[in-house]
């Protein structure tokens, strides 16, 4: 058995994009601000200037790329391979052709089951770039570009990364019925934060509006009434393509990914740590 064989039979991670720790710190931090930039409607109090502010999302749309590009550019600092990039170009392009498959079809998305299986496999790192990419590669094929575009695309990310998190102990069917269940709470919990961040735009004057500064509790009840009539088709649609997409292909996907990950040598976390100074190597010899 290979050492990464060994490695995915006993439970611990890949990383094909590495995630130092200042790499998580940054990631957490962008995440977190970018969470903020989500739920502003259900936060801020009705004194606030941003209380009522038709023009915030199209603020946080212009902000929220920065911070997207800053957690990129961290990943990619050292983290991140040529045999991994290769992949994330592979992966991308195979995804945002998938999505283009769906395009048009109500609640039929066919790109966040391979987000999830590669996210499982290659782990968080990789699953949240993966995730930013397939989104904006699928946004330029279908002319899906606008001010919902950065929110798609660190919302997918976080897919990505959740699925990468998974516990790491089942395999087998287990590890298939794990992802799809994981599949279905990614897919509503896309479509709800969409649905927060358009929200404040699309509903002013009816009985599902956002009221500016109310209480979190009424507000979210409106949201997720806004939500139920209308997106909950498509979100309930993404839920069983993704589930049935996993359930289906998703035995075969992973054993390829893991495979491609053998071949690829990527590195599998906790990393050994590499022999001191003068002293013994794995194979006998002495260290430089």
């Amino acid at each position: 058995m290979s050492a990464h064989e060994g490695a995915g039979a006993s439970g611990r991670r890949v990383a094909a994009v590495r995630l130092r720790p200042r790499s998580a710190l940054v990631l957490a931090v962008a995440s977190l601000a970018g969470l903020v930039m989500f739920a502003w409607p259900l936060l801020v109090p009705a004194g606030a200037a941003l209380a009522g502010s038709a023009s915030a999302p199209l603020l946080f749309a212009l902000v929220l790329p920065v911070l997207v590009a800053v957690v990129l550019a961290e990943l990619a600092d050292g983290g991140i391979d040529v045999s991994a990039l290769a992949l994330l170009g592979v992966l991308s392009a195979v995804n945002a052709g998938l999505r283009v498959l769906g395009a048009g079809l109500v609640g039929v998305e066919t790109v966040f089951f391979l987000l999830v299986l590669a996210g499982r496999v290659l782990g968080p790192g990789f699953g949240f770039v993966l995730g930013c990419t397939s989104l904006f590669a699928s946004a330029l094929l279908t002319a899906g570009v606008g001010p919902w575009l950065p929110f798609q695309m660190v919302a997918a990310g976080w897919v990505g990364l959740g699925a990468g998190l998974l516990p790491q102990r089942p395999r087998g069917r287990a590890e298939v019925l794990l992802l799809a269940g994981y599949g279905v709470v990614a897919a509503f919990g896309f479509g709800l934060l969409m649905n927060l961040w358009g929200w404040p735009l699309a509903t002013a004057g009816t009985g599902i509006s956002y009221v500016a500064g109310d209480a979190l509790a009424d507000n979210l009840g409106r949201l997720l009434l806004y939500s139920a009539l209308t997106s909950l088709g498509w979100d309930a649609g993404r839920a069983v393509t993704t589930a049935v997409a996993v359930l289906v292909v998703g035995p075969a996907v992973l054993g390829g990914l893991r495979r491609v990950v053998r071949r690829a040598s990527f590195s599998v976390a906790p990393a050994t740590p590499a022999p001191a100074p003068g002293r013994a190597d794995g194979s006998g010899r002495m260290g430089p």
